[in-house]
């Protein structure tokens, strides 16, 4: 068996420690909630926005302003969704 002098290490080497605490499963628990109550709510503030954009659209008696800025942000919503599901 080799040994390495750990005060010397062998050229173009370099050390590294690392000490990491392991995560109980209270933790994980709580970090998992917490994750999935933003998620949902993240996804219910889209889906509100959404709806909004999508409805001022429809509207017969919103003004062409209006109808306007809810297509750009439909338009965003979609290519954010589009970039999203692509990963690129």
């Amino acid at each position: 068996m080799s040994t390495i002098d750990l005060n010397n290490p062998p050229p173009n080497h370099t050390l590294s420690v690392a000490v990491d605490r392991e995560e109980t499963k209270g933790e994980q628990a709580v970090r998992l909630t917490k994750d999935m109550a933003l998620f949902f709510v993240a996804i219910g503030f889209v889906v509100a926005i959404v709806y909004l954009c999508y409805s001022t659209v429809v509207d017969a008696t919103a003004s062409a302003e209006e109808k306007k800025w809810a297509m750009s942000v439909l338009s965003a919503s979609a290519a954010g969704l589009i970039g999203y599901l692509i990963r690129k």
